[in-house]
């Protein structure tokens, strides 16, 4: 049994501009993770759903990257209301947010 209900990476990995695939920092990796951190917190799951930012988890051309535990399941959230809606529904109700996902990981 895990210790968290939930675990959500964010992928806040930053590159020089030199490769093609980008980065997840300059996709709003740090803002997503901050959005998460909040959303935990806001809804009282602290000690059960768990939001930290992450390295790179390999998967740059889709950024920002988010990868939540134990379902695997890949996320491409760019907003507020996007991390609103993994918390409303993933999180919460363990319902796979489909218009979110990143092609091909899930």
């Amino acid at each position: 049994m895990s210790f968290y209900e939930r675990h959500v990476f964010t992928c806040v990995n930053e590159r020089d501009g030199s490769d093609a695939r980008g980065c997840c920092m300059e996709r709003g990796g740090a803002e997503v993770a901050a959005w998460f951190k909040a959303e935990v917190k806001a809804r009282g799951w602290t000690g059960r759903i768990r939001a930290n930012r992450a390295g790179c988890l390999d998967v740059c051309e889709f950024g920002p990257a988010v990868v939540v535990y134990p379902e695997q399941v890949w996320y491409s959230p760019t907003t507020q209301e996007d991390v609103k809606a993994i918390c409303d529904r993933h999180l919460a109700k363990g319902e796979i947010v489909t218009e979110l996902l990143i092609p091909g990981l899930n």
